[in-house]
């Protein structure tokens, strides 16, 4: 349930509602706004007291949320939520660029990839330190020597840094190094994982698992708004399914789903669907005309000797090309780069 206050109603008000929910035994969340304030009641169901919270002095209503998540809805919070990366923003009517290399190789193949990055327009860089490779015996990263390396890199080229956690034994190291953790869609269901790094109140980049529907995405969110966390941004990646022209299938369609149901900005990465360098561009420009807020891509100076993922990963130029042609159809949907 969500209790709706009046227009500037008083303090003293608030926390009466508030002591009321605690009373039911319930757990009050407050959510403040320039002049209304919304109380959510969250607790086990069937949730008791609706006609008594009803009567509580300065309360406009009391609506139940009918999803079962809740701090992730649109009925808890109608307006959009801009995550705050840094120096860079995510959300709202505007479309983010995320890019960097599949793995972090050295200092000198990130630093080459950043500084293209950055000349391009691309607002965040992106890097993998810590690689959960389907094949035991493939590149598994360069660990904490990688997360040194980004975080260097991303400083002295004035890129904010989003960094892939792969498990609880490496998260203090890895949030020690980055703006923004990911969670890549193996972990999407990983729920200890979830809750542990939203406690580190950094902004985290959700991935939709390769199997997972839209709402079950947005209940894994949900645990990680519900550690007090807000700073939510979903990744749509590509789903499992029967073709073989790429490794996985874009679920454009999930982007408007996701903006129907909650308030949390989407992004696409066009780079783990497709699998295929020449599939990049046409998939993330398909990804911004259907209202994504953000795009994530793989870039490599050299892709043939990638390490990791390199018929995915696009050359520097490929990359500012991709800019240009995702400033061209943001303002063709109405929206600009961030």
């Amino acid at each position: 349930m969500i209790v709706i206050m009046n227009i500037n109603a008083s303090q003293a008000s608030i926390d009466r509602v508030q002591l009321e929910i605690e009373k039911l035994s319930y757990t009050s969340h407050l959510v403040e706004g320039k002049t209304r304030t919304v109380i959510g009641v969250l607790g086990t169901k069937p949730l008791r007291g609706k006609q008594h919270l009803q009567t509580l002095p300065e309360v406009s209503d009391v609506l139940e949320i009918s999803t079962p998540y809740k701090l992730a809805s649109r009925e808890w919070q109608p307006i959009d939520t801009i995550v705050g990366i840094g120096s860079a923003r995510i959300g709202g009517n505007h479309v983010t660029v995320i890019a960097g290399p599949c793995s972090i190789e050295s200092y000198e193949q990130t630093k080459i990839v950043a500084e293209a990055v950055k000349a391009a327009g691309g607002h965040l860089l992106r890097g993998g330190a810590f690689k959960p490779r389907t094949s035991p015996y493939s590149f598994q990263g360069l660990g904490v020597e990688g997360l040194k390396i980004i975080q260097q890199v991303g400083k002295e080229v004035g890129l904010p840094t989003v960094v892939e956690v792969t498990d609880t034994e490496v998260l203090t190291i890895t949030a020690e190094h980055t703006d923004m953790l990911q969670i890549g869609t193996r972990n999407m269901q990983n729920f200890t994982l979830l809750k542990e790094a939203a406690r580190t109140n950094l902004p985290i980049l959700l991935k939709r698992g390769m199997s997972a529907t839209v709402k079950e995405t947005i209940l894994a969110a949900e645990y990680i708004l519900n550690e007090g966390n807000n700073q939510v941004v979903l990744c749509e990646r590509g789903i499992r399914t029967f073709v073989d022209h790429t490794r996985n299938t874009l679920d454009v369609s999930a982007i408007p789903a996701f903006q129907r149901l909650s308030h949390l900005p989407v992004i696409v990465d066009p780079s783990h669907a497709a699998g295929k360098r020449h599939k990049v561009i046409p998939l993330s420009l398909a990804g911004v005309a259907a209202g994504a807020q953000g795009v994530m891509v793989e870039v490599h100076p050299n892709p043939e000797v990638a390490l990791s993922d390199g018929p995915q990963q696009l050359l520097p130029e490929d990359f500012k090309d991709l800019v240009d042609r995702i400033r061209m159809v943001a303002k063709a949907v109405g929206k600009d780069l961030a």
